[in-house]
This record gives structure tokens, C-alpha cells and sequence, in this order.
């Protein structure tokens, strides 16, 4: 494919969407023990939210079957990796890999939220 394609196109934001079966408690999650805020609520009964927090955007919805994959389904970047590891491991999350310096410059650890989903933290290691 040639880089021509895409010249001249600037890309804006790109929020990932994570599935949950049970939408209060990512809220509980997201926005009870991480600090995000509620942005947007879709639905009577809400089956979709937007979730923000300080660069961060998050799309939660509803998905009763849902069904986690187990790869890694959103990057994180944080500026204290090891508060949010400590934070996730106080709110009984299960950490897929530990916290480890990368030889590509980040401090890294996964961990799967509520509904299985796989999120990989990051910080940079220069700061």
C-alpha cells in the first residue's frame, strides 16, 4: 500500500469500545475506582457510554453474551504505572503480566478489567 493514500488525511481521535455484560459495574469499575467521568449515556435502558478521563476516552457498551478475547483490546498510557497496577490488584483484578521494564522504552503491565477485557498499561520510561 502507498504511503500516498493517507497523505494529506489527518486522524483525530480514536477511542477503543469495550464490551461488558453488566454495564453498572464497569461504571463501578471505570468510574468508582479509576476516576473516569460519564460523558454520554445512549439508550432507554443506557446500553452505550462514553467515559473520559483527563486524554483518555473510553466507549462501554452493552453486550449481554459478550465474550472476552484474550488478546490485548486497548493501550493505556499513564504517567504512574505502578499506582494503577496497585489500584487494579486492590480491586481484585486479574494482572496477565506483571510490571516489567520494556526495551522499548516503557514500563508495562496487563491487566483484565471486570469483563475479561485486556488492557495494556504503559509509561514511558524517560519521564
Amino acid at each position: 500500500m502507498s504511503d500516498t493514500i493517507s497523505h494529506g488525511i489527518r486522524f483525530g481521535r480514536i477511542a477503543p469500545t469495550l464490551s461488558t455484560r453488566d454495564l453498572d459495574r464497569a461504571l463501578a469499575f471505570y468510574v468508582g475506582a479509576l476516576g473516569f467521568r460519564v460523558a454520554f449515556r445512549n439508550g432507554d435502558p443506557v446500553g452505550f457510554v462514553i467515559l473520559r478521563k483527563d486524554d483518555a476516552e473510553l466507549h462501554l457498551t452493552l453486550q449481554p453474551r459478550h465474550r472476552a478475547s484474550p488478546a490485548n483490546v486497548a493501550h493505556l498510557m499513564v504517567d504512574d504505572v505502578d499506582a494503577l497496577h496497585a489500584l487494579c490488584k486492590a480491586h481484585g483484578l486479574r494482572i496477565v503480566r506483571g510490571v516489567q521494564d520494556k526495551e522499548y522504552g516503557l514500563r508495562a503491565f496487563v491487566f483484565e478489567d471486570p469483563d475479561g477485557n485486556r488492557i495494556d498499561v504503559g509509561q514511558r520510561l524517560d519521564l
